[in-house]
């Protein structure tokens, strides 16, 4: 994670005032490991990040725009960009975000306001969506394509293992967690659908009113309370 996404959660945690120790309290993590993710020193874990970019009431999008080097191409013909034309994403240009235990998201083409968040999402050997070991759950149906890897899924009391050319489709408010035990990087396509709508009928993130950040841990969860911030 670069080091000026981790000024972008100091900044609005200042904005907010809010403490380092109180959001430490409200993610369940070291007010110094705060700290070391706001100056750039140590990547967060997915649940850790989700769940400050929940408690601060951030936009996720904002976060991966962020670690775009430049701005996507557009048709010239198109500029800006007419009603109705398609969001394209080229090969290079796609928001990136590495994590601390080995997760990558990429984050593809889709328009402002779309039903689905949709992601190239890579697990590296050993890699987990919580190093912690928990369960998490969040809105939305989550689709998955399985380009190359194995993944094992747990959801609920059963497990998984999906490979390349499997598919998998859950209501993600069950209890789930993905870990690569391979040791091969799992590589697949991930769409959830739904969450946006559910984000748009919960209230701002105010530090008051804040869904429990434990329940807001998941990768994708990350994504659900990130829309908030306007720039």
């Amino acid at each position: 994670m670069a080091t000026h996404i981790g000024a972008r959660l100091r900044d609005a945690r200042l904005a907010q005032g809010l403490s380092l120790r109180s959001v430490a309290q409200a993610v369940g993590v070291s007010p110094s490991l705060v700290s070391q993710v706001e100056t750039g020193k140590t990547q967060p874990s997915v649940s850790t990040l989700y769940a400050m970019v929940s408690h601060l009431g951030l936009s996720m999008d904002d976060l991966l725009d962020v670690e775009v080097p430049s701005a996507p191409r557009r048709d010239p013909a198109r500029t800006p960009r007419e009603a109705g034309a398609p969001e394209i994403g080229r090969r290079g240009e796609h928001a990136v975000l590495e994590m601390e235990n080995g997760v990558r998201w990429e984050r593809l083409a889709m328009g402002e306001g779309g039903p689905a968040d949709a992601l190239l999402v890579t697990y590296a050997p050993g890699a987990s969506s919580s190093i912690e070991g928990r369960l998490m759950r969040h809105s939305g149906i989550e689709y998955a394509f399985i380009l190359e890897g194995e993944l094992t899924l747990q959801l609920d009391f059963d497990t998984f293992v999906l490979g390349p050319g499997d598919s998998l489709q859950f209501d993600s408010v069950r209890p789930h967690l993905y870990r690569n035990a391979g040791s091969e990087p799992a590589r697949g396509v991930w769409f959830v659908v739904g969450r946006r709508q559910h984000h748009r009928e919960m209230p701002a993130a105010d530090g008051a009113g804040v869904p429990d950040p434990a329940s807001l841990s998941n990768a994708v969860d990350v994504l659900q309370a990130m829309d908030r911030l306007t720039d």
